[in-house]
């Protein structure tokens, strides 16, 4: 307890010169002949005392209690139980978590002593911050370190407004120290260090684990793979990468390259053997790989497993190759007698020097004698890219031929069937395989036999004038001019048919495309996408006429772009509906950006188009996505899910309520885990952290040492708090001055002196 003295303005000698102002007034007083000396004297202490109360009032004199007592702290301990925390690479072969958990052991009599006077805040971590008790300077870890991400930026966030309010001694940061998060968990380390750093919070962090990658554990990892997205069928891919190798030094590794020959199965085509120089080198590696046939691959890139192996997830890196058509390989299987549509349209076809036509004669009534006995071998993958099925009855076929060419469309081919006396349900293909192929709804009761006589109501008499459907005129197989209104003006001087099969407009199939019409109520060419091939159903059979009557040309394109489309030979030139994407890959939780549009057949953007997309998940599961409209395309983005697998984006177009036609594209979302795939420790990170706090990196058997000194500075931890007491500013210092005032002022007028 002292006295003090606060003078108004911090100045004696402003206080100073009131008082002998206030002392000088003192000789002002009534004159001496109308007061008694004794009286005169009673006034003038009245008057003093209160000059004097008046001087102390601003002189301020304070009574000024000083308390010391001791600061509260709170010490964090927070302990990376993360999956890397499992490799063996410390001394004897020891995991990290086994290491952390022996340095905590060895500082638990240090952190006992601390926590007699201070609080000791224990977390595990790894995406999150997850509190840990501590018993007797105990830190109780719980279960074995299993977190699929090293979130060391958010988790020091997190702990920084958990304890808020409160001041840390210090952070005890013991890990591997590599960040290894995803979105939005990925905040920089950086960024919380700055925040400790204008709090004055140290950071010391104790370091575990090796930077040379798995240590002691061997692995082998992809760690890039780049192919051409787009080749041409039987022309050379070159796919080239890169494998890093770590503890197999001197020994040979074998990578093969993968190619998906259906949908899910992957099968080598390659393999090479890569000698391993050095620890944790990358070695290049490439192959060459000549694709046969058409469609949408998945590649890969494979490193063979090695014996000690304890990471499997980065052996393999994929991604997607688009493979286009060169030429085209056509097998017309026709019914017997011979047609002129079969003569001419094969004609128009072999016109073409890329298109190859290869035609069978097949009759039903005498199979035996008409069909190869390769038949079937000729309707599995591989063999043709374009199939036409002419009048030909399904009879004529043999179990599982028909099966084996419904598969092969599913894998990429095309199937076109022509009208006829015995096509689609006439000829019994409503009981069949390529019921689910072709895009119209077939009846068994349509059945017609063989010696039947022709039933009227499943035929439509001609003439019949075929012209593009509103959708038609925009499609790459009826476009006979070099931009739709040329186009149409070819249809309109195109002779009409002499009669097609009745396909009814109720029976199209929900996804199927209505190209050409006799009529609103006549459909005559009739397009699906079947698996990853497509499908056609052309009701008409005497297209013969337009080549007889001077209009060889339509005929030709006519005919050459319904094989060029059936094999996508289409989606190289002009395709009506697109998607495009910046990459096939992405990791998990990233953001997925694509776009979309459609082009005309003579190669323009479809304005004002209507697009619905959607991505469908690993699991077949669909989302719906939604589109922005740019000015000749719509753009799309979403975020990739966290499970690891092939994804699709399909889109479907549509103009004035008319479909444009559908697409789809797929990606790969990679199967990462971010622990292991390099679960290299990062030294330097842990050391620009602690530098950037204040802090220091240590090893763990400094531990104990650093916590006694920072228990010893502890007791310095003092806070001295004044409470401040004033002696002017009561009411007991008021009375008095009042009451003095008040009494010097009724004697005088008891006296007559006013």
């Amino acid at each position: 307890m002292r006295w003090s003295l606060y003078p108004i303005a911090d100045s004696y000698l402003l206080v100073g010169a009131a008082a002998l102002v206030l002392l000088g007034l003192l000789l002002v007083g009534p004159a001496r002949e109308k007061v008694a000396g004794p009286k005169r004297r009673v006034l003038a202490g009245l008057r003093l005392a209160v000059v004097v109360l008046v001087i102390l009032a601003m002189l301020r004199p304070t009574l000024v209690y000083t308390r010391t007592e001791h600061e509260a702290a709170t010490l964090v301990v927070l302990a990376d139980r993360s999956r890397s925390m499992t490799v063996p690479d410390e001394v004897g072969g020891k995991t990290r978590w086994e290491a952390l958990r022996r340095t905590l052991a060895g500082a638990q009599d240090a952190l006992a002593a601390l926590a007699e006077d201070l609080e000791v805040a224990a977390f595990t971590f790894d995406a999150e911050a997850h509190p840990a008790d501590v018993v007797r300077g105990e830190v109780r870890l719980g279960q074995e370190p299993d977190g699929d991400e090293t979130a060391i930026g958010a988790v020091l966030e997190d702990v920084l407004r958990g304890q808020a309010g409160k001041r840390l001694l210090g952070i005890f940061l013991l890990s591997d120290g590599a960040q290894r998060a995803r979105p939005a968990r990925d905040v920089l380390p950086q960024t919380a260090a700055s925040r400790l750093k204008a709090l004055g919070y140290p950071l010391f962090a104790v370091r575990f684990g090796k930077s040379r990658g798995l240590g002691q554990a061997q692995d082998v990892a992809v760690k890039d793979l780049v192919a051409n997205q787009r080749v041409f069928v039987k022309n050379e891919l070159t796919v080239t990468g890169q494998v890093r190798a770590d503890g197999f030094t001197g020994r040979e590794i074998s990578v093969q390259l993968l190619v998906e020959t259906s949908p899910g199965k992957m099968e080598p085509v390659d393999q090479k053997n890569l000698k391993v120089m050095a620890d944790g080198e990358l070695i290049p590696v490439q192959f060459t790989y000549v694709p046969q046939l058409p469609g949408e691959y998945k590649i890969a890139l494979e490193a063979v497993r090695q014996p000690g192996e304890l990471v499997m997830t980065n052996n393999r890196l994929s991604t997607f190759v688009n493979v286009l058509k060169g030429g085209l390989n056509v097998l017309y299987v026709e019914g017997f007698p011979p047609r002129f549509e079969q003569k001419f349209l094969s004609r128009a076809l072999d016109a073409s020097e890329d298109v190859q036509v290869e035609t069978l004669h097949v009759d039903p009534r005498r199979p035996g004698d008409t069909r190869p006995s390769d038949l079937r071998e000729r309707l599995t993958p591989g063999k043709y890219e374009v199939y036409v099925l002419g009048d030909l009855d399904s009879s004529a076929f043999e179990p599982g031929e028909l099966d084996a060419l419904a598969d092969t469309v599913s894998k990429g081919a095309g199937l076109i069937m022509l009208g006829g006396f015995h096509s689609f349900g006439p000829g019994g293909y409503a009981e069949t395989p390529l019921a689910s192929v072709l895009p119209i709804r077939m009846n068994r009761f349509e059945r017609q036999g063989l010696d039947d006589e022709v039933s009227e109501d499943l035929h439509v008499p001609g003439p019949l004038k075929m012209m593009p459907s509103r959708i038609g005129r925009l499609h790459f197989t009826l476009m006979l001019a070099g931009d739709a209104p040329g186009s149409l003006a070819v249809w309109e001087r195109l002779p009409p048919l002499d009669g097609a099969n009745r396909f009814r407009t109720d029976a199209m199939k929900p996804l199927a495309l209505v190209l050409a019409e006799a009529g609103r109520e006549q459909p005559l060419l009739v397009a699906n996408d079947y698996g990853r091939g497509r499908a056609m159903a052309f009701a008409g059979d005497t297209t013969w006429h337009w080549w007889m009557r001077g209009h060889e040309a339509a005929h030709k394109r006519f005919w050459r772009q319904v094989v060029l489309w059936l094999a996508r030979k289409d989606e190289s030139m002009e395709g009506n509906v697109w998607i495009k994407l910046p990459g096939r890959r992405f990791r998990p939780g990233g953001r997925v950006e694509f776009s979309v549009g459609a082009q005309s057949p003579a190669g323009g953007p479809v304005d004002d188009a209507d697009y619905q997309a959607e991505v469908v998940l690993p699991d077949g599961s669909e989302r719906a996505l939604t589109l922005v409209r740019g000015q000749e395309q719509m753009t799309g983005s979403f975020q990739a899910g966290e499970v690891s697998g092939d994804y699709t984006i399909q889109v479907t177009a549509a103009k004035d309520g008319e479909p444009l036609g559908s697409t789809r594209s797929r990606f790969l979302v990679i199967e990462q885990d971010l622990e292991l795939d390099n679960a290299a420790a990062d030294a330097t990170m842990l050391e620009s952290l602690a530098a950037m706090t204040g802090g220091r990196s240590l090893v763990p058997e400094e531990l104990p040492d650093l916590i006694e000194r920072l228990a010893q500075d502890a007791e310095g931890l003092e806070v001295r708090t004044e409470t401040k007491r004033p002696l002017w500013d009561t009411w007991a210092f008021f009375l008095l001055l009042v009451g003095l005032l008040a009494a010097e002022w009724y004697l005088r007028k008891r006296w007559g002196l006013v």
